[in-house]
């Protein structure tokens, strides 16, 4: 059967309705058009990677596993250096690409994209039957690494942890790109997964849950709304972590020294568990979780952890400058616990996160020249930012970096009924399908603190346009067709405006976007610089492409710990905020140090190649 673009977003939407739904609903990702920007050139590059990768590489040790011939020789990194063999992450790779080719899918409808989801489902079916099992995975020692997990005895790796990301493949095939072959596979690994654990003890899977497991939780609770078997909705709950939802649902952090990214998918699991159950304790620990990460536990740029660990609140000054901080995973898992959260209730003060760890967290780690992207993000003064190689290095983060990068349209809008949000400023059009009506975004943000819309609608429409007033903004000025009608100075809302709309109708927002120091929680002597929601980083020059620091970190992920130099600043933070001046480009700034000269500030994201501060320790 060949499916053309309208028969798979037909199939991608037909879902039953579930208990306790978001109130919200997120637009498709096909009814938005991204315009030129840095996220549709960040989108492009990810784009041309993708098609150069080759399935039959990354399918290797599943073929050979299911006893069948592989038909290229596997990657490097975590798919087959023995070096990291004992962490068993065979596989997830095929996972994170089939994600992101759905995604790619769906974002453009390139047929070609579908081609490959399609492709890799028909040779996991091949290696379903082959094995005679359900499971199929990549794990050097195969099967017989779950079976043993399953059995309780000790284990090296994180079985399912990487099962977890072919499972996401699976469903993003089905979901988004519409392949009913991805969708059988997935049932008979799903299928597998309802039988292999049925006989373990509340106390035996709760056991196993010890070892990082990625968002199985989330997975079952999906596979749950896509068919409706009630098994998929008990393991979901079985595969929710007891150990840390009970204590977030009360209120209680006891997250200090806890894995960060082991952590994080577990409570996007939580939250798609309360969607799909209702149960409230879910949702309780969602949203703590959200809460006491977002605050005095991250960084400026959204991301936290060291050596992708939670510490203490109060050691944050021993750990800030650290080059092993902000793990990209994080950022990626804590944007879709944020977009959860807040299609269940629209605060501001999600958007405003999301925002911001977008451009500082997301945006900031593809490397602008190769589309490949970081692990860690760290703000050791004078580290660089380094990326993966195409081949050679498929860590955790080269697998989320594969998705982010094609997924950036579906958080811009959101609708309820008649009301439309609008939660980022990023040059776009939307699709209203609903409405039968188009609204284009013309903005140059974040280099102007503006962004009009466009209306174009065949007849006049009813509608409430919501626009996001940022909490970094003091005041938010609204004009429609040049007419200011309000200014709103209650920043962390959202400004409704309520009208019949006609075609051509032009809505501006103008903002306040002013520069301020952030200081680091429990270290008021340790600040960031940011511009509105931007943080800007001290350039301190580019490194040489060839350096060995640059090949053995790339290749080998050993970062570089090594003491650099950098200016020294004397002042309190808001001090030296109102010194740092502005020149003639965009975004881009100077600010004066102790010994009388200036430093340099870029925007984060903008940083590549180069030596770089985003925190700095007062004198």
């Amino acid at each position: 059967m060949i499916w053309g673009m309208d028969d798979a977003l037909a199939a991608a939407k037909e879902k039953p309705a579930l208990a306790g739904h978001s109130r919200l609903s997120a637009f498709d990702m096909s009814d938005i058009t991204l315009l030129e920007s840095p996220f549709l050139h960040a989108q492009r590059m990810t784009e041309a990677y993708l098609l150069r990768l080759s399935p039959d590489r990354m399918l290797h040790n599943f073929r050979k596993n299911a006893g069948l011939q592989p038909k290229a020789p596997v990657y490097g990194g975590w798919e087959s250096e023995p070096l990291w063999e004992d962490i068993n992450c065979h596989g997830h790779t095929l996972g994170h690409y089939l994600s992101a080719c759905a995604m790619a899918f769906r974002a453009t409808g390139h047929a070609e994209y579908r081609t490959r989801v399609d492709y890799i489902a028909t040779e996991l079916a091949a290696c379903q039957k082959a094995a005679g099992s359900g499971l199929v995975c990549a794990f050097p020692k195969g099967a017989a690494l779950v079976m043993a997990h399953l059995r309780g005895e000790p284990i090296t790796g994180v079985p399912w942890y990487t099962l977890h990301k072919v499972y996401a493949g699976l469903r993003d095939g089905a979901e988004l790109a519409g392949s009913s072959k991805a969708r059988q596979v997935l049932l008979v690994l799903a299928d597998w997964g309802v039988v292999a654990t049925r006989d373990l003890s509340d106390e035996a899977f709760e056991a196993m849950l010890e070892t990082e497991h990625g968002g199985m939780n989330e997975i079952y609770a999906d596979l749950y709304a896509m068919t409706g078997n009630a098994e998929y909705r008990t393991l979901a709950e079985r595969f929710s972590h007891k150990a840390i939802l009970r204590p977030l649902a009360r209120e209680r952090d006891n997250l200090d020294g806890l894995h960060a990214n082991t952590q994080v998918p577990k409570i996007v699991g939580f939250q798609r568990v309360h969607e799909v159950t209702g149960s409230a304790e879910y949702h309780r620990a969602a949203d703590f979780f959200w809460r006491t990460v977002i605050g005095a536990r991250s960084f400026a740029t959204g991301g936290h952890g060291d050596n992708e660990h939670f510490f203490p609140v109060a050691d944050g000054a021993a750990h800030v400058f650290s080059a092993k901080g902000s793990e990209t995973c994080c950022q990626h898992n804590m944007l879709k616990l944020t977009r959860a959260l807040f299609m269940a209730e629209p605060k501001a003060e999600y958007a405003d996160y999301y925002e911001g760890t977008l451009y500082n967290g997301i945006l900031a780690s593809q490397d602008p020249d190769s589309g490949m992207a970081t692990y860690f993000q760290g703000a050791r003064p004078g580290y660089m930012k380094l990326y993966h190689t195409s081949e050679e290095s498929f860590w955790c983060c080269t697998g989320t970096g594969m998705e982010n990068h094609v997924k950036y349209r579906d958080s811009i809008y959101f609708h309820d009924g008649d009301s439309l949000w609008v939660n980022l400023f990023i040059p776009s059009t939307l699709n209203w399908r609903a409405k039968g009506a188009e609204l284009t975004q013309e903005t140059a943000f974040p280099e102007a603190p503006q962004t009009t819309l466009v209306w174009n609608c065949d007849r006049p429409l009813s509608a409430t346009l919501n626009l996001r007033h940022p909490g970094w903004s003091r005041s938010a000025t609204v004009l429609v067709n040049g007419a200011e009608i309000l200014t709103s100075t209650e920043p962390g809302r959202f400004v409704p405006i309520s009208r019949e709309w006609r075609n051509s109708d032009r809505v501006t927002l103008v903002l306040a976007m002013e520069t301020h120091a952030q200081p680091l929680t429990a270290a008021d002597d340790i600040v960031a610089f940011k511009h509105g929601p931007i943080v800007l980083a001290g350039a301190f020059g580019a490194v040489a492409p060839g350096s060995d620091i640059v090949v053995n970190e790339r290749l080998y992920g050993s970062y570089n710990n090594e003491s650099v130099d950098v200016p020294r600043l004397v002042g309190t933070g808001g001090d030296l905020a109102r010194r740092i001046g502005r020149t003639h480009t965009p975004l881009q700034f100077e600010l004066p140090t102790a010994d009388g000269a200036t430093v340099r500030l870029l925007p984060y994201f903008r940083i590549a190649h180069q030596r770089y501060a985003t925190y700095w320790k007062l004198g």
